[in-house]
């Protein structure tokens, strides 16, 4: 994972995944979703190269925290998505992504889901939130 300056216990990480075709406006509504502040934005590599979530991370100040695929598979989510277990080898990106964000920093760190994936009324964009512990 690429990512400076950020590991603190209690942190609030959104993992978000959407489909190409997702707006601005479609990753909002998946934050709203979750009823959190997250202190930083998560997702794949290429997901990250999205002009939208770029501009969601600067619009709210957050830091985005670039994740590898091989970072994300096998991670154990709540919920699962049939095609994104077969894309991604997770059930869900948004929550495999906020998990394994929130545990950056020190060997041993953990995290843990508050927030399951939540989808948008038109499927565009998931979100999830996860928050990093005491190792």
């Amino acid at each position: 994972m690429r990512v400076a300056g950020v590991s603190v216990a209690g942190m609030r990480v959104a993992g978000l995944g959407f489909r190409t075709s997702a707006s601005l406006a479609d990753l909002r509504a998946a934050l709203a979703l979750t009823g959190a502040r997250p202190d930083a934005l998560a997702s794949t590599s290429t997901k990250a190269l999205a002009p939208v979530l770029k501009q969601l991370a600067h619009e709210m100040g957050l830091p985005l925290l670039v994740l590898e695929e091989s970072e994300i598979a096998g991670e154990q989510t709540l919920t699962c998505s049939p095609r994104i277990k077969a894309r991604f080898g997770t059930g869900s990106l948004a929550e495999a992504c906020a998990l394994v964000a929130a545990r950056t920093g020190p060997p041993g760190a953990r995290s843990r889901l508050i927030t399951p994936r939540v989808v948008t009324a038109d499927g565009q964009a998931t979100a999830a939130i996860a928050e990093r512990l005491e190792p």
